[in-house]
């Protein structure tokens, strides 16, 4: 498998980019969700230029219509936080999985089991290639209506309507534990059973397959074209963005980002409402020999 791990071989700025990796929420997209005419424009003259454009997002494939318009080239996007690749070229309500990376619910099942342990109280949902599904005491956090609600372990079973659908991940969520904290502390608690990260300013933990991530799936989508980690621009302001900032040879954190992504990336960009991504892309272009 490709390592999603940055090797410091090459000094990435001496490269020309091939590929940018941009987040959505809190990143490429603005507060109200929009996309900026700015980036549209950036966007587009990177494709014009020869650069690739992946969005990768924790969002799952059917909350991508707010970029649906802005696809261009091959029209993949990363979503799930690495579990799925999807092409958009279709539009909205119409994308094909490319790859799914799930998480097998042996594991599911133990990540639960584990999570609830280490922080009584903890309610879940899961999300799977079509479907959402969640506990009864689940908030209302998302912009949809569960298809259906039960105990995460009846949800995962072998006997719900949907447990020949892949689960792409499934969501921890507590009402009191600070969100760093509970993000340690579910690492801990599952080991390598999963991989836990959050996007979310709540404590809304994400739990995907072992060693799948958005560093991990770019990582596999750029092999395949033959693209190096030095070659690769990324983007992020939240912890499920600090292995792909890592891996990435340049990376640019959000003037609004989390601690650990400003950390993380090689450089800083301004925030995502006065369209960062576009400012970074502009001068990347006029740079390119």
């Amino acid at each position: 498998m490709t390592s999603a791990t940055r090797q410091p071989e090459t000094a990435a700025e001496t490269l020309p980019p091939r590929l940018i990796a941009t987040d959505l929420d809190g990143t490429l997209l603005r507060d109200d969700k929009s996309v900026s005419p700015r980036t549209v424009a950036a966007l587009a003259a990177a494709e014009e230029a020869g650069i690739e454009v992946f969005f990768v997002t924790g969002r799952p494939a059917r909350w991508m219509d707010v970029v649906s318009d802005h696809v261009h080239g091959h029209g993949l996007a990363i979503c799930g936080n690495g579990a799925a690749v999807v092409d958009l070229h279709g539009g909205p309500g119409a994308h094909r999985f490319v790859k799914v990376r799930e998480l097998a619910r042996e594991n599911a099942l133990d990540a639960v089991r584990l999570l609830r342990d280490a922080a009584p109280g903890t309610v879940y949902a899961v999300e799977q290639t079509y479907g959402f599904y969640q506990e009864p005491a689940y908030p209302k956090l998302h912009m949809e209506i569960p298809d259906s609600l039960a105990p995460a372990e009846e949800l995962l079973g072998p006997d719900h309507p949907a447990a020949a659908e892949p689960v792409l991940k499934i969501l921890a969520y507590h009402p009191e534990i600070d969100p760093d904290a509970f993000l340690t502390l579910a690492r801990l608690a599952i080991g390598d059973r999963a991989d836990v990260t959050r996007s979310s300013p709540s404590a809304l933990l994400e739990i995907s397959g072992p060693g799948v991530s958005k560093a991990s799936t770019l990582a596999l989508c750029c092999a395949e074209r033959g693209i190096s980690h030095e070659q690769v621009v990324a983007f992020g302001d939240m912890p499920n963005d600090v292995e792909m900032l890592t891996w990435a040879g340049r990376s640019y954190a959000m003037g609004n980002a989390h601690p650990d992504v400003i950390a993380a990336a090689s450089g800083q960009t301004v925030a995502n409402n006065e369209d960062g991504v576009a400012v970074v892309i502009e001068r990347l272009i006029t740079e390119l020999p």
